[in-house]
């Protein structure tokens, strides 16, 4: 071959590299479409389970620098997308195949659903060729997504992939937070179109201010009734937390002087030991107190549907949600908006107004101070207690003793869990997680892998029963594949304990371990299989230093740990005992 041959040859194989690269850039397939969309959504992290019908997704994450977190069952994946859409205060991502793998999927659906969390589930689809022809894995996916989510569509072209994802992501933020869910078959996926041709909305461009205040006329009247308010409490709820409105929360407490009450993913807002910090003595001050204000959490079972406000308070509800305020019982002021705005405008409003019930709200604190010590006192020696089998009280009170500022605590149980509540007190904002109002079992291993990719330099500590842990453990995995290591602290009583007893107590001991009793596992040996670090507790006197030993694991190996504490299986939390949960 010539010396002008060869040059020919290369000068033709450039010209073809340029075209290729220059039809590349032309053209686009629906995966990468949805990556696309998913990065102009500040998503960087999507939990998934591969299946042949996403997998163009995968390659478009690739290409977008979104990390892919790979698990071994669905369930975590969607729990994971739940647990970092409320660490991260950004939309959750989880992306499942078609059939089993949406199915498996929709109890962390639920769960967010119920908990008011913005998770986008992405499920894939048979080709629209095929539809009605039974398709692999088909299931009518958008019917049943539908009750426990806001938005549930399919997508139908390639070229509005990226439109649909931003419309459903959009629905995530509207109001109160929620989940939505978009099936997008696999033709569409993998169908190429012109980038020209493709709608692609601009990544802030799309969306209206949230932090609305409502009706200015209400921010006066509730700024006059704190001003000459004499016994105020507040109950600060998850909404505080989700839209990020905790310092605006911490400074109108403070600045008014209100003491404060938290549930769900408002506890931790103040620390313990804050002036306006209370935990033991919510029931005395409703049943005291001249306003009440309950702030982004619903009359549902957990507040006995409103029943257990006094019927002559005057009672104020802030929420998200229109459809909240005034639910389940009468309200005196509903105020629909962004927490956090709302309540910095009442405290500006009441700034500088002549405040009447100053003096005696000091009076109202200090008696609340004095009821709590001495609740607090009253369970001092369940919380020391030295019995064997281990009291679950006494595996509460190590566990708040070893928290720092830094840890993130989970909860994921019945009964051991709703006791370590007696104890458990955060010590910053987002530091506490729980399955919320649906009640889940098996949040806590994608809680806990979520809550360590969202926040590496964190501790997380998750608190199973060992029903609970037996769901989903087997991510843990999962968790050290990814540099995700946590701390697994179990309470065994062998039992599903919380239903054990409404079950012993209806039907008698005869009658009462049907259904609900577990096998004796060593579950510390789980983690060594895994290359981590377990122990054994069955001393009270030995919880703390097993658990300073887990740290210190985790920090050498890189490694989960697990420890096991064996609990009094005949020990109760009082709500189980009174069987609040169905009142």
């Amino acid at each position: 071959m010539s010396t002008a041959a060869k040059d020919i040859k290369v000068s033709n194989t450039a010209t073809d590299t340029l075209v290729q690269k220059s039809r590349s850039e032309s053209v686009v397939s629906g995966g990468h479409l949805a990556a696309k969309a998913l990065k102009n959504e500040g998503v960087d992290t999507i939990f998934t389970l591969c299946g042949g019908h996403i997998i163009d997704i995968y390659d478009g994450c690739i290409d977008e620098g979104i990390r892919i977190i790979d698990v071994r069952h669905e369930q975590t994946a969607a729990h994971a997308a739940d647990g970092y859409a409320r660490q991260t205060g950004k939309l959750g991502c989880v992306v499942t195949t078609a059939g089993p793998g949406c199915t498996n999927a929709m109890t962390g659906i639920a769960t967010a659903f119920r908990s008011e969390s913005p998770v986008l589930h992405i499920g894939g689809q048979g080709a629209l060729t095929q539809h009605k022809m039974g398709s692999l894995q088909d299931l009518p996916h958008v019917d049943m997504m539908a009750p426990i989510t806001k938005f549930a569509a399919g997508v139908r072209s390639t070229e509005r992939v990226a439109d649909m994802i931003s419309m459903a992501a959009r629905e995530c933020f509207a109001g109160a937070p929620g989940p939505s869910y978009l099936e997008i078959p696999r033709d569409i996926l993998d169908r190429e179109v012109g980038i020209d041709t493709a709608v692609v909305p601009q990544a802030g461009r799309y969306r209206a201010s949230s932090k609305s205040i409502g009706d200015p006329a209400d921010i006066e009247r509730l700024a006059d009734m704190l001003v000459e308010s004499e016994r105020p409490a507040i109950l600060l709820g998850t909404q505080v937390w989700m839209c990020r409105g905790h310092q605006e929360a911490i400074d109108m407490v403070r600045g008014l002087n209100i003491p404060a009450y938290f549930n769900g993913a408002g506890r931790g807002l103040l620390a313990p030991g804050d002036p306006h910090h209370f935990n033991r003595t919510r029931r005395d001050a409703f049943n005291q107190a001249d306003v009440i204000i309950i702030v982004g959490t619903p009359f549902d079972f957990r507040m006995g549907y409103g029943k257990r406000l006094r019927s002559d308070a005057a009672v104020v509800q802030i929420d998200l949600d229109y459809r909240t305020v005034g639910k389940n019982r009468d309200v005196t002021l509903g105020m629909v908006g962004d927490p956090g705005a709302i309540l910095k405008a009442v405290h500006d409003a009441a700034t500088g107004r002549n405040d009447s019930g100053a003096k005696r709200r000091e009076v109202w604190l200090d008696e609340l101070r004095a009821i709590e010590a001495k609740k607090t006192e009253k369970l001092m020696p369940l919380f020391r207690s030295d019995a064997n089998p281990i009291h679950p009280y006494r595996v509460a009170w190590e566990l708040n003793e070893f928290l720092t500022e830094d840890t993130i605590y989970i909860g994921d149980g019945g009964d051991v869990v709703t006791i370590s509540a007696q104890a458990v007190q955060p010590r910053a904002p987002g530091n506490w997680m729980d399955p919320g109002a649906l009640g889940s079992l098996g949040v806590g291993t994608g809680f806990s892998m979520a809550a360590k990719l969202a926040h590496p330099n964190k501790e997380v500590l998750c608190y199973y029963g060992d029903g609970s842990f037996g769901m989903t453990a087997f991510d843990m995995e999962t968790a050290n594949r990814f540099g995700a290591p946590y701390l697994a602290v179990i309470g065994n009583n062998s039992a599903m304990n919380q239903i054990r007893y409404g079950q012993i107590t209806k039907y008698g001991e005869e009658r009462g371990d049907i259904g609900n009793l577990l096998g004796d596992v060593p579950f510390s040996k789980f983690s060594e299989m895994l290359g981590g670090h377990g122990e054994e507790v069955r001393e009270a006197s030995e919880i703390a230093p097993a658990l300073q030993r887990a740290r210190e694991a985790i920090a050498t190996s890189g490694k989960s740990a697990v420890v096991n504490i064996w609990v009094d299986p005949t020990e109760y939390a009082p709500g189980t005992k009174a069987q609040t949960m169905y009142k």
